[in-house]
Order: structure tokens, then C-alpha cells, then sequence
């Protein structure tokens, strides 16, 4: 059975892939990658970002906080999975790829639900302190969509992998029934 790719799947892979990178780096290096640091050219939109969530920010920085660099990490796991998928799928035609993109991006979508969590459960701990509009266009939007697609793409390949295990099992059933016959 041909493995089923979909374009906007394999879209979100690949563009989100230089966009952790960049993120990921971002966090390592700091506080050379924040504001006053040599590297902060490198990341010069999250001189406002850091501001805005202070996961990013130097309260984090400066009280040792592990939470950023160890999402970090994950992402970039999670990255490595994505493009794996891309390569299993297009490349390879590997029939297990579904399940390499579906454990990447459930990884993904379960980050993100406990970055929204955390947030909600330390009352905004970390970005309680910003005005409704800033909330919304720095923080809800971009981060919504780490909810969005990743939802959408757990839905599509959870379907694909089901009808796959559908299949085999009436497959399954076909021949054991042909054998007792």
C-alpha cells in the first residue's frame, strides 16, 4: 500500500523546520543571542519577544530556569522526526512514515498544550504582564498555530494510520478464515 503524503503536511515540516532551528538557537545562546549580547543581531525580533514571554526573557536566564532550553531541546527532536517523516514519505515510500510524522507532531502538539498550560495554571506567569493587544499579536497568534496545524496533522495521519490497521486487520481476518476452511 502506497503511502499517502499531503502537501500542506509536508509544508508545515518543512518551513516550521528552519523557524525551531532559529528558535532553538536563540534560547542555547543566550544571553549572547539577547538583547546587549554580542550575537543578538542573529535574533533581533526577540529583543521584543524576550519582553513579552518571559520563558524567553532574562527572569528565566537569571533564575536558572531549565524550562526553555529543555523545550528547545524537544524541538529539535521533534524537528529531526518531521523531516524524517518528509524523507520516509516522499523518498522512501516507507509505509511507516504516518507513524513517524503522527508520534513527531503529537510530540509537538503536547508541548505546546503544556506550554499553554503552564501559563494558565502559574496565572501568567510569564506573560500576565502584557496589555490584551500585545498578548494577542505576540503571544496567542504564533503560538495558536502550534496548536492549529499540529491538530490538524494529528487528525489526518491518526485517520491514515487507522485505515491502514483497518485494512490489515480485515486482511488478517480474510486469510485466517480461508486457513480454517
Amino acid at each position: 500500500m502506497a503511502v499517502k503524503t499531503y502537501t500542506w503536511i509536508t509544508l508545515w515540516f518543512l518551513l516550521t523546520a528552519p523557524v525551531i532551528l532559529w528558535d532553538a538557537t536563540y534560547c542555547f545562546m543566550r544571553p549572547r543571542s539577547m538583547v546587549g549580547g554580542d550575537l543578538h543581531w542573529i535574533w533581533e525580533p526577540y529583543g521584543k519577544y524576550q519582553d513579552v514571554d518571559y520563558v524567553y526573557g532574562l527572569k528565566a536566564l537569571e533564575e536558572n530556569n531549565g524550562f526553555t532550553n529543555a523545550q528547545s531541546l524537544l524541538n529539535l527532536v521533534e524537528t529531526s522526526l518531521n523531516l524524517a517523516y518528509v524523507y520516509l514519505a516522499h523518498v522512501s515510500s516507507w509505509p511507516g512514515a504516518p507513524l513517524v510524522g503522527f508520534a513527531a507532531v503529537t510530540m509537538t502538539l503536547s508541548k505546546t498544550v503544556l506550554y499553554w498550560a503552564q501559563e494558565y495554571y502559574c496565572g501568567g506567569c510569564a506573560v500576565g504582564h502584557n496589555g490584551w493587544g500585545t498578548l494577542l499579536l505576540f503571544w496567542v497568534l504564533p503560538n495558536g498555530l502550534w496548536l492549529v496545524f499540529p491538530s490538524m496533522i494529528t487528525w489526518r495521519l491518526g485517520g491514515d494510520i487507522m485505515a491502514s490497521l483497518s485494512v490489515a486487520s480485515q486482511r488478517a481476518r480474510k486469510a485466517a478464515s480461508g486457513k480454517t476452511q
